[in-house]
């Protein structure tokens, strides 16, 4: 059995083992929290270089950020993927929240969320809980995104258009940011109801390059993420649309600018590039740590193919100071 990790909240939830024999999911045991890498080979991550470092989180705003959060019953994708800014944000009272639950059925192996069945339906009070939070925080710009539903018919397009709207009703001048999943499994319409809910920016991550999707995103395909960012595009024009990667799993810097191209051709408007980092020894390697100044480069490459904003950085993620990142997008139009 594997030790618990002294983060966060235990969450358990029942699962069923052969002959009906049920255990405990203890979601803070990295056996249950990802039973399909169990077996994978150990890769330790070389060590990271002073870029990389960041500060453990203690300040007063962190803990009062955290406070709302339990109070509320969130949870947040900072917590969940291990984001290395997380003791920056919260400490300016700025979390991403995600919906639908904290288990994803796909199994990517870059990824720190659980990975499994869902245990439970959707929570209909949730988009009325990350609204009152929101309103708590004053927040100026908040992100929302989720696990992927593939169990929901609609992928859970209706929970992101719910909670859109309930975020609006409460926090009439707050932007809102959604970093959707790729409804693969879903009807191509499903993406209108999270378009016609007029969020203010729609983002899609791609994650990695093509040649690299049976080993990084498996439960993905790349030209169909490509293509429902250039759908946003087709159903509302006005809209903003963003997505980014991750280097230094394996990519050539020939592919990146590759994706660079492919994005620009979906119309992308903000591109998001940072450095990879390994949540635990079953995840997917570190290949490479990627110096400031080949980030610097991608950046110039990118402003130099006609993206409107880029943010290229070690520690750059999607959220990472999304707010400011928007206001400065809105400038450039």
């Amino acid at each position: 059995m594997c030790a618990l990790l002294p983060l966060g909240r235990i969450r358990r939830s029942a699962i069923t083992l052969g002959h009906g024999r049920v255990i405990l999911r203890d979601l803070k045991q990295p056996g249950h929290r990802h039973p399909e890498k169990v077996n994978r080979p150990d890769t330790l991550q070389p060590k990271k270089p002073d870029w990389i470092r960041v500060k453990a989180p203690n300040s007063e705003g962190y803990k009062q950020t955290r406070n709302l959060i339990r109070e509320n019953n969130l949870v947040t994708v900072c917590e969940e993927a291990g984001c290395p800014n997380l003791g920056e944000c919260w400490s300016q009272g700025h979390a991403t929240m995600m919906i639908m639950g904290d288990v994803c059925t796909r199994a990517c192996s870059f990824c720190n969320i659980a990975t499994g069945k869902p245990p439970q339906a959707l929570d209909v009070f949730e988009p009325g809980r990350v609204a009152n939070a929101v309103a708590k925080l004053c927040l100026q710009h908040v992100v929302v995104t989720s696990v992927d539903r593939d169990d929901i018919k609609d992928g859970g397009a209706a929970h992101f258009a719910q909670t859109i709207r309930a975020i609006r009703k409460q926090s009439p001048d707050t932007t809102i940011e959604v970093l959707t999943p790729d409804f693969l499994r879903c009807d191509p319409s499903v993406l209108e109801i999270v378009v016609d809910a007029r969020p203010d920016v729609f983002n899609h991550n791609l994650e990695t390059i093509p040649g690299l999707y049976t080993e990084v995103r498996p439960g993905a395909r790349y030209f169909h993420s490509l293509r429902l960012l250039q759908r946003v595009k087709e159903l509302d024009p006005s809209m903003f649309t963003k997505s980014g990667i991750m280097v230094g799993l394996g990519e050539t810097r020939q592919a990146v600018m590759q994706v660079m191209d492919d994005m620009r051709v979906a119309d992308v408007d903000f591109l998001t590039i940072g450095q990879y980092l390994q949540p635990t020894p079953k995840h997917h390697a570190v290949v490479r740590f990627i110096s400031p100044d080949e980030f610097k480069s991608f950046e110039t490459s990118a402003y130099g193919k006609g993206f409107l904003m880029v943010s290229a950085k070690p520690l750059t993620r999607s959220s990472y100071h999304a707010g400011d990142d928007f206001f400065a997008l809105e400038n450039c139009t």
